[in-house]
């Protein structure tokens, strides 16, 4: 009972403040660990440690003990499930001014280095993931 109300608690206050606006996010394979760290710390707060049968000291929980005390889908799935209804939508817009800015194309050069992660190569990425990689994007939405 306690652990629900703990449950509900991170779900609803912990989770909406940090994903706000996560639907534009363009993530690094790296800011996806980090992000995946930081639930692991919440949730091992939530928990608390767990006390071994073995040798009856206390111990802090481990990552797979933590997904099936915690059922709901990890923060990098719920920003990847919101990140696609957010594409739909946007897609959907057709002619619209955000439309035109996902798929138009700048003019002018492009700075010196390595291109940057695109939230379109996201979305793409996203969709492999899915099982959707071969298929059109746009007109999938």
């Amino acid at each position: 009972m306690y652990f629900t109300k703990l449950n509900i608690l991170y779900r609803t206050i912990i989770l909406s403040f940090v994903l706000y606006g996560c639907e534009t996010w363009s993530l690094t394979l790296r800011e996806e660990h980090r992000l995946r760290v930081f639930e692991n710390r919440v949730l091992r707060r939530i928990f608390g440690p767990k006390r071994d049968e073995v040798t009856g000291e206390w111990r802090k929980l481990h990552n797979e003990e933590l997904t099936d005390l915690y059922c709901s889908p990890n923060i990098v799935r719920v920003i990847k499930s919101r990140r696609m209804r957010w594409w739909g939508h946007v897609v959907w817009e057709g002619g619209r001014s955000l439309y035109m800015v996902l798929v138009g194309k700048p003019e002018g050069k492009r700075p010196l280095g390595r291109p940057w992660c695109r939230w379109k190569y996201n979305i793409k990425r996203d969709l492999q993931e899915v099982g959707c990689g071969g298929m059109d994007w746009i007109e999938l939405a």
